[in-house]
């Protein structure tokens, strides 16, 4: 019966792999990129940053003056919200952009107290937005950037060209995250990979497609964009603040629906370390049953979507290996084969050894556990913890 059970599932998940390579927008390819030259365009727009920051102590120097210096040819102006913090955050801003001789170019603000409801950085986000017509009156576009978030000089340029050139509502790029230590160098690779097949890129930017995402580290949005939402107001308790705003962005654009552009990037970086597995298991628990709206049954049926993609074809391999069963050991060794191939193209972004990439069966059971363990989390009314905030 076993041998039956698992032929079944060996078939199962070799078919859905299948689909995932054939049919799923092909997201797996990391096609979607944007870097290169700068650009160049007739006349550059006016734009405001803003960047909620909160105890940023330790990266904000760097991150805040990699902003400072963009090669921007048009006005551009950065909004840093103090979010409450307690290690001198503020002045560590107003510091950076005196020894840059950036002075004129910073406004530090303070947010005021969170109201019940709503989500931390969604307000200080909404505290800099009434900000934003005193210090930059004629705006015509925000980038919303994470205190952590280093940019090289011309990613702005390449950002606004991007959103000028095709009429786009919302750009965003999914920033280099850090992954240094094997936990990190398997599970950051595979975290992309797992967006990306969750919202794949080339679907979320066709205007004829329902899939909205965005990744929130770097976000440049068209001003008439924000204001047909109204504001912030619209995500005021939303943890995954960024895909909620894509999603409101894709719903109200011009015309019916909003014009998104997500892809991949080696122009900014996140600077933030993740110490460890303890590190990248705080930065998922923290909006991964969130993800799943709260749901026992999608978390029941997310676990069981992973055991079935993941876990399944290494078991079935090695059992159909031991007990001489070759239809077994061939299906299964063809869905690790696929699952092998889609995660090679993330790889070689991040840099990383091919050799990690028959290992993302043990990604997927420690993103399984991750998620189990966001929903006991919420449960004992600890969900969504980030910063001292519930």
């Amino acid at each position: 019966m076993l041998v039956g059970v698992l032929m079944g599932l060996s078939l199962l998940s070799l078919s859905i792999w299948i689909y995932l390579i054939a049919a799923r927008g092909g997201f797996w390819r990391a096609r979607e990129r944007l870097g290169g030259p700068p650009g160049n365009l007739p006349e550059w727009p006016s734009v405001a940053a803003l960047v909620p920051a909160r105890n940023e102590s330790e990266v904000l120097r760097e991150s805040l003056s990699t902003l400072l210096r963009q090669n921007y040819p048009g006005p551009f102006h950065v909004i840093l919200i103090d979010d409450h913090s307690e290690d001198g955050t503020a002045d560590i801003a107003r510091q950076a952009a005196i020894d840059l001789g950036q002075e004129n170019r910073l406004t530090v603000t303070q947010s005021g107290p969170l109201p019940s409801g709503w989500a931390g950085k969604v307000w200080a986000l909404s505290e800099g937005l009434q900000q934003a017509p005193a210090v930059a009156p004629a705006y015509e576009y925000l980038l919303l950037t994470d205190a952590d978030i280093a940019h090289d000089a011309f990613n702005l340029r390449r950002l606004v060209a991007k959103a000028r050139s095709n009429d786009l509502d919302l750009v965003s790029q999914m920033v280099v995250l850090v992954s240094e230590g094997f936990w990190a160098r398997l599970l950051i690779p595979a975290f992309v990979l797992f967006f990306q097949k969750l919202y794949p890129f080339a679907w979320v930017n066709d205007p004829a497609h329902g899939t909205a995402a965005a990744a929130g580290g770097c976000v440049l949005l068209d001003r008439r964009a924000i204001e047909r939402i109204g504001g912030f107001q619209g995500l005021h308790d939303a943890l995954i603040d960024d895909c909620t705003l894509a999603a409101l962005i894709k719903q109200k654009g011009r015309d019916g629906g909003g014009r998104l552009w997500l892809g991949l990037t080696t122009a900014a970086e996140s600077l933030r370390p993740y110490h460890g597995l303890q590190g990248i298991w705080q930065m998922v628990t923290r909006s991964a049953y969130t993800q799943l709206r709260r749901s026992p049954i999608l978390l029941a049926g997310t676990v069981l979507g992973m055991v079935l993609i993941y876990w399944i074809p290494p078991i079935a391999a090695f059992y159909g290996w031991i007990i001489g069963a070759p239809p077994i050991t061939i299906m299964a060794m063809a869905a690790w084969a696929l699952m092998l191939l889609a995660f090679l193209p993330i790889l070689r972004l991040y840099k990383q050894s091919i050799l990690l990439a028959p290992l993302l069966p043990l990604a997927g059971l420690m993103y399984s556990l991750m998620t189990i363990d966001s929903a006991i989390a919420h449960w004992r009314g600890r969900g969504g913890a980030w910063k001292g905030r519930i």
